[in-house]
Formats: structure tokens, C-alpha cells, sequence
């Protein structure tokens, strides 16, 4: 292992980086149990941004490992994999490129536009008026506020009735970075206030059922990663709360529930991509949503939970191997669901439970959900597997949504069919 004779070298200066210029995404391939030390020993000894998966701790031998390195490691890394016969592949050759690719050219539209990329300001002005434009289908409540004091507005979607009726929750946005995720809440609530009296599937949804939407459940991070100046700022994943006493910011909130909370795969340094906070719910966003939940468990029947990328639907459980309770039942309807999404471009989905078909990770909320009684719970890892990563261009947006609308669909006409 000729490590430690490189990091010696190291003495680069980051406070004033803004830009990723030069800066690469490789995919490592461990064979080795040397080679998954090497890939923790190199978290350790320079900055890597780990995308797949989420953190150093999670690596093991015979998965793809995709790291963003930044530029002026790269003579350092390269000679590292090279010593060490690793396996690798870059797929992203400069990071600032398919930063700026990301915006597909064109005019930039002054407001709101569902094929693009949304700040904060032009979702929540979204929010506003799509609430207000459809009065009979759809409402709005705030559940809390962020961290930074931003207001997390529920949208509820459904025919307006008498008496409370079966319900679905779903969130978008829980990690920062991963602008598909919030487009895709968008998009839901455009198709089915448009299709509401045409298409069929969603006429009956909305009718017998509830469709709660909470389009960005990060805002703090996914207002950060649009607005930031430093280092990281649009790869940021966390919240962006402070605890006095650490200089580090934010926890990751997908580790912050209480489920299995900081056991396998979740970090307890304040620091990491994949902090579980300092306790179950510590992130205010977490507790807002959780206690959401809880008061509404007896309606809530289905949890669907959007992430990128992929292209998996997990179901718990996450912070365990053993199979959940349902695991038949949860498998058949994620394999149906994936083959619709397949249908329309020929996309492909893995299906299974997270802690098997990705890796473990305790805290997250589709287990949460699941353990409070919430029996159908499902996470997306929307596009694509690499190419781009977090970076997924406008193009994309159209097509991603377009395919995973068929796959919501179908668990939710499958959970109407099936109230317990």
C-alpha cells in the first residue's frame, strides 16, 4: 500500500475554491480487501466527495464506487490506483462542465417552469399559486419550519370529501444535491391536477384518496446548493443546521429517523456526508415530518420517499438484513411498478430491500415509516447510474418524470386496491 508517501505532499489550501474546474468523478472497482482499505484511507487523508455510495464506512469489495475528486489531487489519485492495479473508469472528466451543462441553454425563464431546475424562491411562489388554482383539488398547510426558518408547505392533493379519506405521503428533496428529486414533486402535482377528469387511474386516486406532496423536505440544503459560494456548495447533501462546539454543519436527514437510527451505515462525526445527527429527530425538518405522520398514521397507507440516482426502488428494510414482514408483497408490487416505468423508454430499475440491493443504512425514513405501520413504503433513485450523477441535465427532467409517474401510479392504484 504506497499511501501515505502521497498525503505527506498534501498541503493544498480549499477555503477559496468556488468552482469545480478540473475537478473528475471516478468509478473505482474493489476486488481487493486492500483496495476498499485504500479507497478509506484516501477519504481520510484527502478531500473526496463520495456520491456512490454515500461514504467511506459503506465501501466493500465488488461494488462500483464513485468518488468527485477535486482537481488538484488528481496526479496524486491516479498514481495511487495505478500502484495498486484498481480497477477505475472516469465518468465525469471535468465536474464544472456538467455543472454547467445541467442548464440545457435556451432562454432561462423568469419564473417557474417544470422542465427546469427550480430555486427555492421560484417553488415556493409555485406553491402558491398552483394552491390557489384549483381550490376543489388541492390545499396547503405548513408543517413546520426549516432550520433557517423557511416554511415546509404540505400540498394535499384529492377530491375534496366530507370525511377523511386513505391517504399517501410523499417527499422530494431530502437530500440537497439531488435537484431530479424536487422536479419530480413538481411534475406529480402538474399531471394530476391536468389529467384529473381524463386519465382514469389518477380521476379514481384522487377520488378515493388523498395525495399528500411535500415538494422539497431539505429546503435549507437545496436553497444552499443553488445559492452557495464555497466549496461543495452544489454538491452540498445535508441540512444546514449549527450546533455550538462544531464547526461542521448539518446532518444527513435520510440517517436522522428513528430506525435502527446510528447503527449500520450512518456516521456519528458531525462532519460526514452521512451524519445521524446528535439524536433520532435532532433535525427540526425530521421531526416535522415524523410528527406529521405519526398524527396522521391511521390514514396514511402508502410513504414514497424520491432520491437520486440509480435507478433502484427500495423498500425496508435498510438498517437491518432481515426481510420486512411484507417483503413478498413489497417485491411484487416494486417489480410491477418498475416494469411500468420501463414501459415508456425502456428504462431499467433494480427492485428490493435497500440494506441488499444498495447498502445498509440506518435512520432512514422509508424504514421509519414502515416500522410505524405505514406498510407500503418505497424509496426512488430516480436517474441515471452514472453518466451524470447528481448532475442529470434538463433534458432528463421530461423523460425521468414521465417514466416515474407510471411507476407512482401503479403503487398507488395497486395501495387503493388494497387498503388495510
Amino acid at each position: 500500500m504506497k499511501v501515505l508517501l502521497f498525503f505527506g505532499l498534501v498541503a493544498v489550501a480549499l477555503a477559496d475554491v468556488t468552482r469545480y474546474e478540473g475537478d473528475k468523478v471516478f468509478r473505482l472497482k474493489p476486488v481487493l480487501d486492500e483496495h476498499v482499505t485504500l479507497i478509506k484511507d484516501l477519504a481520510k487523508n484527502i478531500e473526496v466527495d463520495f456520491w456512490s455510495p454515500e461514504g467511506a464506512e459503506l465501501v466493500t469489495i465488488d461494488m462500483d464506487v464513485d468518488i468527485h475528486v477535486p482537481a488538484q489531487y488528481l496526479n496524486i489519485v491516479f498514481t495511487i490506483l495505478d500502484q495498486n492495479d484498481m480497477e477505475h473508469d472516469v465518468l465525469i472528466e471535468d465536474v464544472q462542465v456538467a455543472v454547467d451543462g445541467q442548464a440545457d441553454g435556451g432562454p432561462t425563464p423568469r419564473a417557474h417552469s417544470y422542465t427546469k431546475y427550480n430555486n427555492w424562491n421560484d417553488i415556493q411562489s409555485w406553491i402558491a399559486s398552483i394552491s390557489s388554482s384549483n381550490p376543489n383539488l388541492i390545499s396547503k398547510q405548513v408543517i413546520g419550519n426549516t432550520y433557517e426558518g423557511r416554511p415546509m408547505t404540505l400540498l394535499k392533493l384529492g377530491k375534496k370529501s366530507s370525511s377523511s379519506k386513505p391517504a399517501i405521503f410523499m417527499d422530494c428533496g431530502i437530500h440537497a444535491r439531488e435537484w431530479i428529486s424536487p422536479a419530480f414533486c413538481q411534475w406529480f402535482v402538474k399531471e394530476a391536477l391536468s389529467t384529473y377528469g381524463s386519465d382514469a387511474q389518477m380521476t379514481s386516486l384522487l377520488n378515493q384518496m388523498d395525495v399528500y406532496v411535500l415538494p422539497v423536505f431539505n429546503i435549507d440544503g437545496y436553497d444552499y446548493t443553488h445559492k452557495g459560494r464555497w466549496l461543495n456548495s452544489r454538491m452540498w447533501r445535508k441540512t444546514r443546521s449549527r450546533k455550538s462546539g462544531s464547526s461542521c454543519i448539518g446532518a444527513d436527514p435520510n440517517r436522522n429517523f428513528n430506525a435502527g437510527w446510528c447503527t449500520l451505515g450512518a456516521s456519528s462525526n458531525p462532519c460526514s456526508d452521512t451524519f445521524c445527527g446528535y439524536s433520532p429527530e435532532s433535525e427540526i425538518e425530521v421531526k416535522n415530518v415524523a410528527n406529521f405522520i405519526r398524527r396522521n398514521k391511521a390514514i396514511i397507507k402508502a410513504y414514497i420517499t424520491i432520491h437520486s440516482y440509480s435507478q433502484l426502488l427500495l423498500f425496508p428494510y435498510s438498517y437491518t438484513y432481515d426481510l420486512a414482514q411484507h417483503h413478498s408483497e413489497l417485491m411484487q408490487v416494486a417489480q410491477g411498478a418498475s416494469a411500468a416505468l420501463r414501459s415508456l423508454y425502456g428504462t431499467r430499475y433494480t427492485s428490493g430491500p435497500g440494506a441488499t440491493t444498495i447498502y445498509p443504512a440506518a435512520g432512514g425514513s422509508d424504514d421509519w415509516a414502515y416500522d410505524l405501520g405505514v406498510k407500503y413504503s418505497y424509496t426512488f433513485e430516480l436517474r441515471d447510474t452514472g453518466r451524470y450523477g447528481f448532475l442529470l441535465p434538463e433534458s432528463q427532467i421530461k423523460p425521468t418524470c414521465e417514466e416515474t409517474m407510471l411507476a407512482v401510479k401503479y403503487i398507488a392504484a395497486y395501495v387503493r386496491k388494497n387498503i388495510y
